[in-house]
């Protein structure tokens, strides 16, 4: 028996994209939901923070204050760590489009876009050296052609590994925005 009130993957109504009277253009928003792999691995970052910071608890207790500090902020480093790692993506609002990476973010405005299209290329596997053959968004900036193009997403990382579908809806989203925007 199916309880479609408790999965996330229920299928969307036509009135959940209606824009709300409320909903706020200008602020940035991810057009799609974190996928399982990047979901999965901050969740076992956070679990290893959890048993860090009982470590540092124990040694508070135990131990010198120093050690237990020093134990206290490698626990602050994964937390930080597992939170920025669900941070990654592509963000839009009605100011341009954001990339962020786990060290970096690049924000382009909407102006300084030329187009953004989606191609079929090598793609990187999970972030990792390791190239397959994929789908990626890719984001082309004024007066920059000659240059190879960031993806902002592929098939292949985190966000859409094995989710073929969600990545169109992502990728369509994007390039809705995109055109939406570029115009005004």
């Amino acid at each position: 028996m199916p309880l479609p009130f408790l999965t996330a993957d229920r299928a969307f109504d036509a009135a959940d994209d209606v824009a709300l009277p409320y909903d706020d253009r200008d602020h940035w928003r991810r057009p799609y939901r974190p996928g399982p792999w990047r979901v999965g691995a901050a969740a076992l970052i956070l679990l290893l923070a959890s048993f860090v910071l009982f470590a540092a608890v124990i040694i508070a207790a135990t131990g010198t204050l120093s050690s237990a500090g020093a134990v206290f902020g490698l626990a602050a480093v994964m937390i930080a760590g597992a939170l920025r790692l669900l941070r990654m993506g592509a963000w839009v609002s009605a100011n341009g489009v954001r990339q962020v990476a786990f060290l970096t973010t690049r924000t382009f405005g909407w102006q300084q876009v030329a187009s953004v299209r989606t191609v079929q290329q090598p793609v990187r596997w999970l972030g990792l050296p390791r190239t397959v053959q994929g789908q990626a968004l890719l984001l082309v900036r004024q007066g920059r052609s000659a240059d190879p193009a960031q993806p902002l997403l592929t098939t292949h990382n985190a966000d859409f590994l094995q989710r073929e579908d969600a990545f169109d809806r992502a990728a369509d989203a994007v390039e809705t925005w995109a055109a939406e925007y570029r115009r005004g």
